[in-house]
């Protein structure tokens, strides 16, 4: 019987799902103009352990934010907690603007903690691919389908490039080189069947 999720993949203790390898996706920011930091109902997901070095490095990134992104993290901190119990990056109040980001006057969106060269949020460089954690110490892979990402998805078809392979360098760091490997070669496998 066929599974109706589609394959699953697991590599270790990380369960893939098989969108992660088949859809393709290549970022369009051109098109986009970084709209996925501008647009939403609650902020980026972070780790727990993403918080010490957020605040760490404040002092790098928070000259190039936007005053009410500065006020925001003055009110909240960090983080926020979203609807789902979730720990995200805090948002400026009565938007959906992600506190560290910061419009440029061409309307396009720059994260200020990667242009000061600190390490942004796991979750940001690793989309369309979300974090699952389950109770178990395992970690689920899955794939984001958001509209404002259209234009990526159709960029990916379009060049030939799966969601996998655009983001080889932050799969690569966050789980590592014999992991990605791993998931290179399940992926050839699923494109042989």
């Amino acid at each position: 019987m066929n599974n109706p999720h589609g394959t699953i993949i697991q590599i270790g203790d990380i369960l893939v799902s098989e969108d992660v390898v088949r859809e393709y996706f290549c970022c369009d920011y051109a098109a986009c103009k970084g709209v996925c930091c501008i647009e939403g109902d609650a902020g980026a997901p972070l780790d727990e352990s993403e918080l010490p070095g957020l605040e760490r490095e404040y002092p790098l990134y928070s000259p190039s934010m936007t005053p009410a992104g500065r006020d925001a993290v003055a009110l909240n901190g960090f983080f926020e907690i979203d609807p789902e119990g979730d720990i995200v990056t805090p948002l400026v109040p009565g938007s959906g603007v992600c506190a560290f980001a910061r419009l440029r006057d061409d309307g396009s969106c720059l994260c200020t903690i990667e242009a000061c060269g600190c390490r942004k949020p796991a979750s940001c460089s690793l989309y369309p691919v979300r974090v699952k954690k389950f109770s178990n110490g395992g970690i689920g892979l899955n794939l984001h389908r958001w509209d404002i990402c259209k234009t990526a998805f159709e960029k990916g078809r379009r060049e030939g490039i799966r969601a996998y392979q655009f983001l080889k360098g932050p799969l690569t760091e966050a789980f590592g080189e014999e992991f990605y490997e791993a998931l290179c070669a399940a992926a050839e496998h699923i494109d042989a069947e």
